[in-house]
């Protein structure tokens, strides 16, 4: 982030109800509703990379209720996999039959739903932090699992993510072989895993990581573990669909 961007003001997640116009304003990227007739919108937004997307929305009442929250980072550059991929920046030594908690950054982008009765409609998605958005591959070339992929930072709690630009989840990890492993990476559906918000953070259900033995194989056992927490619940943008599951070698 640029000292541009970071003592800029941003807008907040939440919902917005609109009866003329409303500015909204994250990094990199400006939302912007107008009223142009009676009971209809327009949506325009406009993003770093020149990127302009319209949209007209008519409306069955007066007024226009949207609701901006962090999503799973699944849609930039393409929705291509429902994996994430988090290296460590600092691995995690275990001993021998142990288990620590640690936190973690974990990328996030930005949904914009469009809020009428009791449904919460996707409307648009956008990314503040595209030069980071990439893939990667875990396993071999011609049979590996493509995942998003980030190089994440440890973190002190809850409230230590870098705002619209990444979230922390709790990670529990235990080690169940009898000698002692460095953990760099953890890899997961984050399809299964909820986001959270509150003003302008986010937070993710937990994962639990465990090394243990599957028949002759040393393997990694990743799960989720939903979370209690009074943040808002961020609805979901992409299609639920289901997941083949991998397991993880231990380094």
């Amino acid at each position: 982030m640029t000292n541009e961007t970071s003592e800029k003001i941003f807008s907040n997640y939440g919902v917005y109800e609109v009866n003329e116009n409303l500015e909204l304003s994250f990094p990199n990227t400006e939302i912007k509703i107008e009223r142009i007739g009676k009971n209809v919108f327009s949506y325009s937004r406009n993003d770093s990379e020149s990127n302009l997307v319209k949209k007209i929305i008519p409306t069955k009442s007066n007024d226009l209720t949207i609701e901006i929250s962090p999503i799973r980072p699944l849609n930039y550059p393409a929705r291509r996999t429902s994996y994430m991929y988090l290296e460590f920046e600092s691995p995690v030594f275990l001993s021998e039959n142990s288990a620590a908690t640690v936190f973690a950054r974990c990328p996030i982008e930005i949904g914009v739903f469009l809020l009428h009765n009791e449904h919460k409609n996707p409307l648009d998605w956008f990314t503040c932090d595209p030069l980071n958005s990439r893939f990667g591959l875990y396993g071999a070339p011609d049979s590996g699992t493509l995942c998003k992929y980030s190089s994440s930072e440890i973190a002190e709690s809850y409230e230590d993510s870098i705002p619209f630009f990444n979230a922390v989840l709790e990670i529990n990890l235990k080690n169940e072989l009898d000698s002692g492993h460095s953990i760099s990476k953890v890899i997961f559906p984050i399809s299964d895993y909820s986001v959270y918000y509150k003003n302008s953070k986010a937070i993710i259900d937990s994962v639990n990581a465990i090394m243990k033995k599957k028949i002759t194989l040393e393997i990694f056992d990743v799960s989720s573990k939903p979370i209690q927490t009074d943040w808002a619940k961020s609805p979901t943008y992409e299609h639920t669909i289901d997941i083949k599951r991998i397991d993880m070698g231990v380094d």
